[in-house]
C-alpha cells in the first residue's frame, strides 16, 4: 500500500506530505529517502536501515522509532489489525527577508496535518481498496503575501489560517495491482507534475509549479485546495506508468480569495468547468522488490511527459490596454510539461550516498496567462557527511517567465507613468539542508534569493521603481507524531 501511495516527500516545495502516506504512518526520514516517486512499482521508502520483515517488531527506542509517540500504548498495532492507520504531523517554520521586498522582516507559518487511512481488505475483506481522508489546521502568516509579493512563494506550506478538509477519496486496484481508480476530493499536486529530487526544497514552485498555481482558477486543485474528480492509473510494464484524470475546473468558484471562498474545504462543487490532466512516466533502473540481488547495475531515473486542459474562460492580460485589439477573455487554457529526475552518481549500489538532478519545464499560451513558461532545475546530495545517511543538501533554481500580453500591459502602463517598470521574468535561487534528527523529526535550514520579484512589478510605496531583489532565510522543523 505504501508503494502505491507515496508520491511526495516531506519538506517539499509543494504540499507538505501526501495525505494517504501520512495516514499510513510514513515518516519524515522515509519521505526523505523515497523522494516522491508515484509509480506503483517503486520500492517502499527507506529510512537508512534495512526494511523490517512484516513479522518483526518496529523499533521501540525513542530515537529509533518512526513516530514520536510510538505505538501509543498498543493503539496503533491494534487499529492496524483492522486495516486502520492514522498520522499526525506538525510542520513549523520561521522565514524572513533580510533585504528587498515591500518591507523586511520575518513571519511564522505552521500547519498540522491529520490523515486517516483504511485498507479495505483488512477491514472487511474487499481486496485492493484504500479509503483516505485528511485535513489541515493552518496557522501563522504568509511571508510571501506580507513582504515579498513574489510569484514563486517562499514556502510550500504558506496558506490562509484555517482548519479545513483536504482530501477525501476511495481508491480501488484491479488486475493484480496493475491498474487502479481513485474517486473523490483530490489534490493534483500529490501525483501529477511531481519531481522526485525537487521535493527537497522549500519554495512552492518546486512542488506545485508556479505556472499552474498562477494561471489556473484558484491556483488549481492543489494545497490547500482540492477538487472532486476521478483519476485512473495503469502500469502496463514495470517501467511505464500512465495517469489520467477529470476534475472540477475550479476548486473555489467566486470572486475574492479562493481559500476564503472555500474556507472549510467542504465545497464539493461540480459544474465549474472541467480540468483534464494526463501524464506518462518512464522509469529506468528501478529496484524490483526487496531482493538485493535484483538491484540494477545502472543509476535510477524517472522521466515524465504530461498536459492539462481547463475549459473555463481566462482573461486576456492585455484587455485593459486602451485601444488594444484583443478579446477580453479566451475559451479554455492548456499546458504541456516535462519532468526529469536522474541519479547521476553513487559510490556503489549499497551506498546511502548519491547525487540526483532534476529538471521540469512547463509552457502555456502567453495571451491568457500571467506566466507562460515555468522552469526549475537543481541538484541534491544525499548523505553529504559520514554518519549522516538521511541528510540531504541541495541547490536549485526556479524561473517564471511573464506572458507576452502581461508584458504588453506593463509596457502600456509605463507609457503613461514615468519610470513604471517593465515585466520580464522572476528567478529564485535556493540552497537548502535537511538534517534528519530522528526518523520522526527533521530540521531544515534554507536560503533563497529572488531576482526581479513578480517579473518586475512596481513597489506600492514608489510606483516608479520595481520591488527590490530579496534575500530570504528560513528554518523549518517537521515532527511526525
Amino acid at each position: 500500500m505504501e508503494n502505491i501511495l507515496t508520491s511526495k516527500l516531506l519538506g517539499s516545495g509543494g504540499p507538505i506530505a501526501l495525505s494517504a502516506a501520512l495516514a499510513l504512518g510514513i515518516t519524515p526520514a522515509a519521505f526523505a529517502q523515497s523522494s516522491g516517486d508515484a509509480e506503483p512499482a517503486a520500492p517502499a521508502p527507506q529510512t537508512g536501515a534495512p526494511a523490517a520483515d512484516a513479522g518483526t517488531q518496529a523499533p521501540r527506542g525513542f530515537w529509533e522509532r518512526s513516530n514520536l509517540l510510538g505505538e501509543m500504548g498498543g493503539v496503533r498495532p491494534w487499529l492496524g489489525q483492522y486495516g486502520v492507520t492514522f498520522g499526525l504531523q506538525e510542520t513549523s517554520e520561521y522565514m524572513g527577508n533580510v533585504s528587498g521586498g515591500t518591507r523586511t522582516g520575518g513571519a511564522y507559518q505552521g500547519v498540522t496535518q491529520f490523515g486517516l487511512g483504511m485498507d479495505t481488505q483488512k477491514a472487511f475483506g474487499l481486496p485492493g481498496g484504500i479509503f483516505n481522508v485528511s485535513g489541515f489546521q493552518i496557522h501563522g502568516t504568509s511571508l510571501t503575501a506580507r513582504n515579498l509579493q513574489t510569484l514563486q512563494a517562499a514556502s510550500g506550506i504558506e496558506a490562509d489560517a484555517s482548519t479545513r478538509l483536504w482530501e477525501l477519496w476511495y481508491q480501488q486496484a484491479f488486475f493484480g495491482g496493475k491498474a487502479d481508480v481513485k474517486i473523490g476530493q483530490q489534490s493534483l499536486d500529490q501525483e501529477f507534475m511531481v519531481s522526485q529530487y525537487a521535493g527537497a526544497f522549500m519554495n512552492a514552485t518546486f512542488g506545485w509549479s508556479v505556472l499552474p498555481s498562477v494561471d489556473l482558477p484558484a491556483g488549481g486543485p492543489a494545497y490547500p485546495l482540492s477538487s472532486l474528480g476521478v483519476r485512473v492509473r495503469a502500469t502496463p510494464t514495470d517501467a511505464i506508468t500512465v495517469l489520467g484524470g477529470v476534475f472540477d475546473g475550479n476548486p473555489a468558484p467566486g470572486e475574492g480569495d479562493p481559500q476564503k471562498l472555500n474556507a472549510s474545504g467542504t465545497n464539493f462543487a461540480l459544474g465549474n468547468g472541467t480540468m483534464i490532466i494526463g501524464e506518462i512516466q518512464y522509469a529506468i533502473n528501478q529496484v524490483s522488490g526487496n531482493d538485493s540481488a535484483s538491484k540494477p547495475s545502472g543509476l535510477p531515473g524517472t522521466y515524465k511527459l504530461g498536459f492539462w486542459y481547463n475549459s473555463n474562460r481566462f482573461a486576456d492580460p492585455a484587455a485593459g490596454i486602451p485601444g488594444a485589439n484583443v478579446p477580453s477573455t479566451h475559451q479554455g487554457n492548456y499546458s504541456i510539461y516535462a519532468v526529469a529526475d536522474q541519479m547521476v552518481w553513487r559510490p556503489s549500489a549499497d551506498s546511502p550516498q548519491s547525487v540526483g538532478v532534476f529538471a521540469r519545464v512547463m509552457g502555456a499560451p502567453g495571451d491568457r496567462n500571467v506566466v507562460d513558461l515555468g522552469v526549475n532545475a537543481g541538484v541534491t546530495l544525499k548523505a553529504p557527511f559520514k554518519g549522516r545517511d538521511n541528510d540531504v543538501v541541495g541547490l536549485a533554481v526556479g524561473y517564471a517567465h511573464i506572458g507576452s500580453h502581461a508584458q504588453d500591459f506593463a509596457s502600456a502602463q509605463a507609457a503613461s507613468t514615468a519610470g513604471y517598470p517593465s515585466r520580464s521574468a522572476e528567478t529564485v535561487l535556493e540552497a537548502t539542508y535537511q538534517y534528519q534528527v530522528a526518523p520522526w523529526w527533521q530540521l531544515q535550514a534554507d536560503f533563497q534569493y529572488f531576482f526581479r520579484p513578480a517579473g518586475g512589478i512596481p513597489d506600492p510605496q514608489n510606483p516608479s521603481q520595481r520591488i527590490g531583489d530579496e534575500a530570504v532565510l528560513g528554518l523549518r522543523t517537521t515532527i511526525e507524531f
